[in-house]
């Protein structure tokens, strides 16, 4: 999953246990679920799915079966790297299924996991029912660019009268304040006080999630301290490159170090840009401002036209962007699929075959890239199914989707796409690519199936190919004349990016703490959830916490990553070293391409994430802290222009 930023998510994960060959029928079922539009359908495959569920169930608690592990572990010095891996892996997640407790102790274990599914549940489904929403009058408050947002009301209590004796009540507007709508109104109303009322309502509902969110803290407290842990975080980042909280939460303070100076400088630099802007000389920067502000700014530092840079990125040509990827780094190529009758889920969905010349087929990528009604709001890559090794002359190709929601439309020529929308169709193509380039020996390691401080890495890494102008040429070009992407638009592009990139660092810094405290040793510090985000704010941002607001009620990525937000901040600092070390030079050949799959991407989960690394770019691409692994941040700071004394301070604490 994506960090928060707008709607992106990312190789949808299930919890560990089991993920056996059936564990394909779940990956079917979630994707059915969130894009298929026939009901009935769905509704066979969450029975199946409930079925399985009942398979695993019972694989998970066999002490036969686990009994049967332990001792393959301990015999297992003949197998291969890969089986090792394995065995010791099975072992690990049936115990963090508790099977090794006591019958008494294992019956709670599941009673909570239990509570632990349906308080997700009950957050998700509040998010969706209670939305919020806020009415403004006059209408006049609204500009014609935002009505497509909002819909018309009236009220009565403001009449008025005409001089026919027409009694005309007062129109106004209503904005559902779900976060999307909340991230345009912010962007582009020039309204301080309708921003400032969306902000508050965006940032305080569901009222409920307080209460769901505080029993589902609880809850994965109990249960991480019956498996013998501390806290939950304890227990979800002991599998993990990073192994302990301390070691997470001292590399998130040495971020927030690296950050400090720079931030508060874009902070200062974007109030004296209001100041001037609105001519109130004691004008501050509120919560409310910083979008709007932000937009503005690099609008017109940089005079970009969003529907300018969207012509030189119509679908098609994004496509094409995507097989120049495969064809220049692997020497490989797309072919169109025909899809037998029924395989389908709608008549708009394309599957593509990854062939290589020498090697055949690869993998298969079905694409389902547009908008409709009661499809996953979102953008992500589910793996259907994973690669393994059938026999040693035969095996199992990968067969993955990438889920997108762009704007609906016969041609993929006529769809047009905002940067960040194709920055976000690379960053999926990348967790596409792990899975279809992966050929482990077993469909546990296969692709994204890595350890959760790892998984985000090839996404973010290939976040940068939306960006190189030598990568953006070979297939950015306009809808209409053909002419090729300017070199100086591109410029003008990262230009508005890199603006306030630090502040936007910052803000996923500041996410993570707020992770790692909520779901670490219990009593909370500083009391409730609230004001566990509202110190973490104060502490680690420029900005203020809005009293009242509730930010942490649809903050999702709690449920999914609980206490592994980090991970996206882990990503960001593997990815920014591969790209400088590998990648920068020379993005497009084959023999960057060839130590991208050899020694990173073929392996998936089967070998030790930090051993990849290092064999990927040599020494230097981390570091030890504490018996855990935490990534070098300097090149990061290269690419931030960060100055060099906060590195030294950094590395002096």
């Amino acid at each position: 999953m994506k960090p928060l930023k707008g709607l992106r998510n990312s190789s949808l994960t299930f919890p560990p246990l089991l993920q056996l060959q059936i564990s394909c029928v779940q990956w079917t079922r979630f994707l059915t679920q969130h894009t298929h539009p026939n009901r009935d359908f769905l509704q066979e495959a969450n029975k199946a799915s409930f079925r399985i569920n009942e398979y695993l169930h019972y694989l998970n608690t066999n002490h036969d079966l686990y009994n049967a592990v332990k001792k393959a572990e301990q015999e297992c010095h003949m197998l291969s790297e890969e089986a090792q891996r394995g065995v010791r892996n099975l072992r690990a997640d049936f115990e963090r299924g508790g099977i090794h407790l006591s019958s008494e102790k294992l019956h709670r274990v599941n009673s909570l996991n239990i509570e632990i599914s349906q308080l997700s549940r009950q957050y998700n489904e509040n998010i969706v029912m209670d939305p919020g929403n806020v009415d403004i009058y006059p209408s006049s408050r609204i500009p014609k660019s935002l009505h497509y947002l909002v819909k018309p009301i009236y009220r009565s209590g403001s009449s008025i009268v005409t001089g026919s004796n027409t009694v005309l009540k007062e129109k106004g507007y209503q904005i559902t304040t779900d976060p999307q709508t909340v991230a345009a109104i912010l962007q582009q109303s020039s309204d301080d006080e309708v921003r400032k009322m969306v902000y508050i309502q965006g940032n305080s509902v569901p009222h409920a999630n307080v209460e769901v969110l505080r029993r589902l803290i609880s809850a994965r407290h109990e249960l991480a301290q019956m498996m013998g842990c501390k806290s939950y975080a304890e227990f979800a980042v002991k599998p993990n490159m990073a192994t302990t909280p301390d070691v997470v939460r001292s590399f998130l303070l040495e971020m927030s170090k690296m950050v400090q100076a720079k931030s508060k400088e874009e902070f200062e630099l974007l109030t004296k840009f209001k100041r001037e802007t609105s001519g109130r000389s004691d004008g501050n920067l509120r919560a409310w401002d910083e979008a709007y502000y932000m937009t503005m700014m690099k609008s017109s530092t940089y005079k970009l036209d969003n529907s300018v840079v969207a012509s030189y990125f119509s679908l098609s040509n994004c496509i094409e962007g995507l097989k120049v990827l495969v064809q220049s780094l692997f020497g490989a190529t797309f072919h169109n699929i025909p899809l037998e009758p029924g395989e389908s889920w709608d008549p708009q969905v394309l599957k593509l075959s990854l062939h290589h010349p020498e090697e055949g087929d690869l993998g298969y990528l079905y694409l389902d890239l547009y908008s409709r009604k009661g499809k996953y709001p979102g953008c992500a890559h589910f793996a259907i199914k994973g690669g393994r090794k059938i026999s040693q002359t035969e095996y199992q190709l990968p067969v993955v989707a990438l889920v997108c929601n762009f704007p609906c439309s016969r041609s993929p020529s006529a769809v047009r796409l905002n940067h960040w929308e194709v920055e976000t169709l690379f960053h999926e193509f990348g967790h596409a690519l792990h899975s279809l380039l992966s050929r482990t020996d077993y469909q546990h390691f296969s692709g994204t199936r890595v350890v959760l401080d790892f998984a985000e890495i090839p996404s973010n890494l290939f976040e940068y190919y939306a960006w190189d102008y030598r990568v953006l040429k070979r297939f950015a070009r306009h809808y209409s004349t053909g002419e090729e992407i300017p070199r100086k638009l591109v410029e003008s592009m990262k230009g508005a990016k890199d603006m306030f990139a630090t502040t936007d660092l910052q803000r996923q810094i500041f996410y993570a703490l707020v992770d790692q405290t909520l779901f670490g040793e219990q009593p909370l510090p500083y009391g409730d959830t609230s004001s566990v985000v509202a110190e973490l704010k104060r502490q680690h941002t420029c900005w203020e916490h809005v009293e009242g607001t509730h930010w942490e009620a649809r903050f999702s990525h709690l449920l999914n990553y609980g206490a592994g937000y980090y991970s996206y901040l882990y990503a960001k600092c593997f990815a920014a070293t591969i790209w400088k070390k590998l990648c920068q030079e020379d993005p497009l050949s084959l023999t960057t391409g060839f130590a991208l799959r050899t020694k990173f991407l073929q392996h998936g989960g089967a070998r030790d994430p930090a051993s990849l690394l290092n064999d990927l770019v040599g020494d230097g691409i981390y570091r030890h802290c504490n018996g855990g692994i935490i990534p070098d941040i300097s090149s990061l700071c290269d690419e931030m222009k960060l100055v060099e004394e906060d590195q030294q301070q950094v590395h002096l604490l």
